[in-house]
Formats: C-alpha cells, structure tokens, sequence
C-alpha cells in the first residue's frame, strides 16, 4: 500500500520562544496520522535570533524536518511561495511558527479533504486579545475587499489551511512578484470547507505585524486584485469636473442678472485645494499600480534560498521557467 503525503509548511521569522513548542505539539498530530507519509518543512525567513538553530537539531534528530533558509527577510508571502514550490507532499498544510493555529486542527483538516474537499482552511470567530482599533480595521478592511473584489474573501479567513496538490500546483501558476495569498486562495476557487476556531495569542514573542506592515499589506492585496481604485478615482475626477461646470454656468448667468461683483477669495482657495487633493489622490492611486507594474517587470527573485538540507529540486526550477516566462510575455 502507497501512503499518500503530508507536507506542512511552516514559515518562521525570529521564533525561538515558540519553535520548540510548535515541534513538541505537531508530534503528537503526525502520530495520529500515522498512515501518511509526513514532511515538516520549516522555511526560516531571514531570522536574526537562534530560530535556524533550533531547526537544524530538529532536523538532526527526525528526517521528517526539512528546511530552506532565506539570505534575508524576505516576507511570509515568499516563504509561503517557497514552501509551496519545495513541498513534496500530496497534502499540503500550512501553519505559523507562533502556535496561533493550533495543530490539532489538521487532523480534522486532514479528513475533510479525505471527504472529498479540495481545501480545508481555518477562520477566526473572534479577535480578542487584538488591539479595538486593529480589529474594527480589519473588519472594515474584508467589507471593503467584499465589495471591490472579483472574489470572495471570507472575514477571519487565515493562511492556516490544508490543501490537494493540484491546488498547489494551480497556485504556483500565478508567479506574480506582488502577492496577496488570501486573494489568491481564493481566486483559484476549488471546494473549500472551513473549519471555525477561537483567536488564540502567540505562545512566546510579540507579533511582526505591527498596523503599518498590515495597513500596506492590505493596500497590495486591493491594487493586486482589482482596478477598482483607478474607475473611484475617475469618478471623483469626472464629478469635480461637472460640478465646476455647473459653478461656471452659475456665474455666468448670475453675472448677467446681478452684474460683476468682488469675487469670493475664500470660495477659490477652497476650490483650488479641494481641486488639488482629488488629483494628488489620483496620482498616489495610479502611482501604487504603476509601482507594482515596476516591480513585476525587474523579474527579481521571489526569494534566495542561504542554507537548505533539501538539495536540489526540480520543482523549483520549473516554476522559476514559468516565472521568466510569464515575465518575458509581460514585456
């Protein structure tokens, strides 16, 4: 009998308080599923502290942990995207090194997929312990995305999710430098079964998402997946320009009734600053997509691999020909 796979991809950033906790907890979840064949594979993201240490003595004494460490912080969405490409497994589990996503879970997730679903993700029923302004932010952000987006983006969907190869494989298609996982879990679509849990706080260390990393990560994931901002901004174009319309024709025929008067100094400020934001705005908008065109057409690595015990793998080359590919059609 052949045993079927399980890759879990776990990225790690500056984790050494947690990482021996989240080692000591999956254990225990790979012996309930002992009938497949597993792989842990911890992608170090450029850590400063002792999280690359920590990793190789696991790796040392099980041959289940595997690992890939960046030259540099990259960011989680590299690590994902590299994870993806190096995972070997026929399932594919995705979790964070904090032990916010509680391992347990997998089991069930393991089994929904069993069942016949193609991907089985968690979302959060709650925010406690996040700061009131964060939270109400976040919320307001996946209404926002709800209604700008081509695609369905649940509130208190997370990265912590099981996934069929062949929702990898659809995944690793999309080789776009600028990437926005959640938008791209969801558009690759596949039947998905969620799986509810209670926020959880990190075991150890303080969060690396501070408002301004969230803030900017949620601006890339709304020019990433929709134009939406370019026809609000031609909107707002269009509206001030009908209006000074109006406002000219409201002059001149009351010129014509009531003669020239003085004109209204604070009235032309007024106009002239309220004119120059809706064209600042506009060209911060158009700004945001054209830097993102800057950045995909450089063609840049997604991530540079420093210290492995993977060797050589062929996947990771055919994904980076796909990647010059689409990029040599972009231009």
């Amino acid at each position: 009998m052949i045993l079927l796979k399980l890759s879990l991809i776990i990225p790690c950033f500056n984790e050494e308080g947690s990482i021996k906790l989240l080692y000591e907890a999956i254990c225990p979840v790979l012996d309930v599923l002992s009938n497949y064949s597993a792989e842990l594979l911890f992608i170090d993201d450029g850590s400063t502290d002792h999280t690359l240490s920590y990793i190789q003595r696991f790796a040392m004494i099980d041959p289940r942990v595997k690992y890939l460490s960046f030259s540099r912080n990259f960011g989680k969405e590299a690590a994902i995207y590299a994870g993806f490409i190096y995972a070997a497994g026929d399932y594919i589990g995705l979790l964070d090194a904090d032990l916010q996503h509680p391992p347990e879970a997998i089991i069930n997730m393991v089994h929904a997929l069993e069942e016949g679903y193609d991907i089985a993700a968690a979302r959060r029923i709650d925010r406690s312990g996040e700061k009131r302004f964060y939270s109400h932010c976040a919320r307001q952000f996946y209404r926002l995305i709800h209604h700008l987006f081509q695609v369905d983006i649940v509130d208190g969907a997370q990265d912590f999710r099981v996934l069929k190869r062949k929702v990898v494989n659809a995944i690793l298609n999309m080789p776009e430098y600028n990437r926005f996982s959640k938008g791209i879990f969801s558009w690759v679509g596949f039947k998905i079964k969620w799986f509810d849990h209670e926020n959880v706080n990190r075991v150890a260390g303080t969060t690396k998402w501070s408002f301004k990393k969230s803030f900017s990560y949620a601006i890339d994931g709304i020019v990433s997946f929709t134009t939406m901002p370019l026809k609000i901004s031609f909107f707002f174009g269009g509206t001030a320009s009908l209006c000074g319309f109006f406002y000219v024709l409201y002059l001149f025929l009351r010129t014509i009734i009531y003669g020239v008067d003085l004109p209204g100094f604070p009235t032309i400020v007024s106009l002239i600053l309220i004119m120059c934001g809706i064209i600042l705005i506009s060209l911060g908008i158009v700004g945001e997509y054209i830097g993102k065109i800057y950045m995909e057409v450089k063609a840049r690595p997604i991530y540079i691999v420093d210290e492995s015990n993977l060797g050589v793998n062929s996947n990771e080359k055919d994904f980076n020909d796909l990647y010059q590919k689409n990029k040599s059609i972009a231009r």
